[in-house]
């Protein structure tokens, strides 16, 4: 599986694995274009809408992430 798929379908799962709503998806999901259109493209197109979006988005997954705890070590 190639690391483009990888990362997508781990956007697609942030709504049920941490029960976050559709827009954290959608917003890390344009992000993850956004990367991808700079990188191949050569066209980095950021607004400041965008950056805001995200860090909301960051402290929604972050708060969720300090309520699981420690995970066992392997």
């Amino acid at each position: 599986m190639d690391r483009c798929l990888e990362t997508c379908i781990v956007l697609q799962l942030l709504p049920h694995t941490l029960g976050r709503g559709p827009e954290v998806r959608r917003v890390t999901a344009k992000c993850h274009d956004v990367r991808n259109k700079g990188e191949y493209e050569g066209r980095l197109m950021i607004d400041e809408r965008l950056v805001v979006d995200l860090l909301v988005a960051a402290r929604a997954v972050a708060a969720k992430l300090s309520k699981l705890g420690p995970t066992a070590k392997a």
